[in-house]
């Protein structure tokens, strides 16, 4: 199964990388715009400034008043929005084919002028609206803090990795207005991004475009590169931790470090994922969820990071009145399971089959079109690939996911996060890797 999209790419002077995918299946266009900047990107004392900044790109340009993105391409019937990532962050409009103009303009008027328009009450306000999005997204909320629970867990104190991406309370009241500045002068520039536009257009009309509103912008004065990132194959041990939270049901992730996103060797750690955790039809799901009934929820994926090193996360919630120490012994037992007795192909062909299918629904919208080349892009630096991983995915043979399962996914590879409720707590095996924390 194989679906391939037209591919055309080119650069500007300046550094900008487009590419352009026409497909006039329907009277829309999509344009996607990442930079190559995320939460990896902050330094320390300075986290969740990728964060801030995707909320500051929409408090007005030079030319743009503070909301009047959001004004401009809803009246003219689209959709737009921003979201931040360890590796990226990505600005997006969905608008219909002959409003391609006013969407490329708004992304041109804050790359290139943002900085005349950015005041200390817009600071303010934003910094504020990020606290409380912690506090209401995070702190919180059940099993909120888990995604930095698990970067803290899965990633060193040193490693771009290990902080939270939307960063502390701390971090974020002290950032001053020099401070968001500098980090928009040092990564918002052209030469540090991708802009993909896909759906219906005439492309020499879109070349032109680009030029007119991102080709006077000038490139950037050179990104600082990223702290040491590469990481041992595995943990080398066992980690555990367990959080008491508000929480009425029992949930555990277990991670386990995993290849980088786009190596050879990162597909079949994704089946194995998929085999693991994939819909309904899954092991996890089939045995715990369906079977058993240990379980009212299973899945299993990929982080999908392409420096350093990948987490693969299984992520079970356990049914009422199951115990945190019956339901990590049953993950457990599904994963040594398949460590010992491995894969068969025709699970790897059922895995491969539903990725192949989400490959080839995704091609079909303009929006998730148009993301996907800028991913490609930016973390691999070739939007062709975008064509490949159909390909890449049918040639992954059972043998290299037992192999990935038996290398990686022992009891030294595993970093297992725990919730329990607060106010039933489970008592946990102890031994000299286990920690108690609150949420």
């Amino acid at each position: 199964m194989s679906m391939r999209i037209p591919v055309e790419k080119f650069r500007l002077d300046n550094g900008l990388l487009v590419m352009l995918s026409q497909d006039k299946t329907a009277p829309i266009v999509a344009v996607n715009l990442w930079y190559h900047v995320g939460s990896a990107n902050e330094r320390s004392g300075r986290t969740g400034f990728a964060h801030l900044f995707e909320h500051m790109l929409f408090q007005g340009s030079e030319n743009v008043t503070a909301n009047e993105h959001f004004e401009l391409v809803q009246r003219a019937g689209g959709t737009l929005n921003g979201s931040t990532w360890l590796e990226r962050t990505n600005y997006f409009e969905t608008v219909p084919s002959n409003q391609l103009a006013l969407a490329l303009w708004l992304e041109s008027d804050r790359m290139g002028a943002l900085l005349p328009a950015m005041t200390q009450k817009k600071l303010d306000t934003q910094r504020d609206v990020v606290k409380n999005e912690r506090r209401w997204s995070v702190d919180n909320q059940p099993y909120g803090t888990c995604w930095e629970k698990l970067q803290e867990l899965a990633f060193p104190e040193w490693h771009p990795f290990h902080h939270s991406l939307i960063g502390s309370m701390e971090d974020l009241s002290e950032a001053s207005l020099e401070d968001v500045a500098q980090f928009f002068r040092t990564y918002y520039t052209p030469d540090n991004a991708v802009l993909s536009i896909a759906g219906d257009f005439e492309v020499d009309e879109a070349r032109k475009l680009v030029e007119l509103y991102f080709g006077p912008i000038p490139r950037g004065s050179g990104r600082p590169p990223l702290n040491k990132m590469d990481l041992p194959a595995t943990f080398g041990r066992s980690r555990r931790v367990v959080v008491e939270d508000d929480v009425s049901l029992c949930r555990i992730y277990m991670a386990f470090r995993s290849p980088v996103f786009g190596s050879r060797e990162y597909y079949a750690a994704s089946v194995a994922g998929a085999i693991l955790g994939m819909r309904r039809g899954s092991r996890l799901y089939r045995s715990l969820v369906r079977d058993r009934q240990i379980a009212a929820d299973a899945t299993a994926f990929t982080f999908d990071l392409a420096k350093g090193a990948d987490i693969l996360i299984i992520d079970v919630t356990a049914r009422p009145d199951i115990a945190a120490e019956q339901l990590e012994a049953e993950v457990t037992r599904e994963v040594d399971l398949m460590r010992k007795d491995g894969v068969s192909e025709a699970e790897v062909d059922r895995a491969v089959a539903l990725i192949q299918t989400d490959i080839v629904t995704v091609m079909q919208t303009a929006s998730e079109r148009a993301d996907r080349l800028s991913m490609f892009a930016t973390l691999l630096g070739d939007p062709d690939l975008v064509n490949e991983q159909a390909d890449l995915y049918a040639a992954v043979a059972a043998a290299e996911v037992t192999a990935f399962a038996r290398d990686r996914m022992g009891p030294d590879n595993r970093a297992i996060l725990i919730y329990v409720p607060k106010e039933r707590p489970e008592t946990i095996n102890e031994d000299d890797s286990v920690e108690v924390a609150a949420s």
